[in-house]
């Protein structure tokens, strides 16, 4: 009798963890059972980068992949435009968007956030000597701004006057940032407007270019999710506060900023 209520009760145990894990992985509405798919703009660094071997790597990417792994899912990394990007969350296409996304009202309408993980700086990146823009009060005049679509930056910048843009015709929007840098450099464009972070990563690959001192505006970076899947975000808002607790988020953080 014993060794039955022992085995009864060994089998309860094994249903119990199977639920666990099931509940895990299995109950939180994802795209495809097992996984976790994040949508982002792998040209973002040093959030999301591609390697060399054609994979990524980053800030956001090791941050989603110790999220996955702490919801018992495997990390699909799904790379496309920035727009494109937050566009796949919305539609379902895939469940959490990573890409150094700035939480904003007209963005809050049509998607759901993360508790906010990071402080985005956006600066304003100039030729050394510029004649065009020395400060940020000379964005009023400067014939061409470059930004990254979508963006931020972009949708400052690009708005009216009256709303502190500086107009549509003054703003060049192109696909990834490192477009925008290269089109500074070639004088395309009199500045770029772009998070501090990869501007320190395009400034440092080109060196006739610098970054004005005043900072252009500060944001709060989350992760997108579709509206309503809260089940999800609150998931992953549970494995964010655990990895802030444990260091786990701070070590990576540190991987790829350096204290100045």
């Amino acid at each position: 009798m014993k060794k039955f209520v022992s085995l009864v009760l060994a089998l309860t145990m094994v249903l119990s963890l199977a639920a666990c894990g099931s509940k895990a992985g299995g109950d939180l509405n994802t795209v495809e059972a097992g996984k976790l798919h994040m949508s982002t703009n792998a040209a973002f660094p040093p959030y999301e980068m591609m390697t060399d071997d054609g994979g990524f790597e980053g800030i956001d990417v090791e941050v989603a992949e110790a999220i996955a792994k702490k919801l018992g899912l495997e990390l699909v990394v799904d790379d496309m435009g920035f727009d494109a990007a937050l566009t796949a969350v919305q539609t379902g296409q895939s469940d959490i968007a990573m890409a150094g996304i700035t939480v904003t009202e007209d963005r809050l309408e049509v998607m759901d956030f993360s508790d906010s993980y990071a402080t985005g700086i956006q600066v304003i990146i100039v030729k050394k000597d510029s004649p065009a823009v020395q400060s940020i009060d000379d964005l009023d005049s400067a014939a061409l701004i470059g930004t990254q679509k979508a963006t931020t930056g972009y949708i400052y910048c690009s708005d009216t006057p009256e709303n502190g843009g500086y107009g549509e015709d003054h703003v060049i929007a192109f696909d990834t940032g490192a477009l925008a840098v290269m089109a500074l450099v070639n004088g395309q464009v009199d500045c770029v407007v772009i998070d501090n972070e990869p501007a320190k990563a395009f400034v440092a690959e080109n060196p006739g270019l610098e970054i004005l001192d005043t900072e252009f505006a500060v944001e709060d970076y989350a992760i997108g999710f579709a509206k309503g899947n809260d089940t999800l975000k609150d998931a992953v808002n549970s494995a964010m506060a655990e990895l802030k607790a444990d260091g786990t988020f701070q070590r990576i953080v540190d991987k790829y900023i350096t204290a100045e």
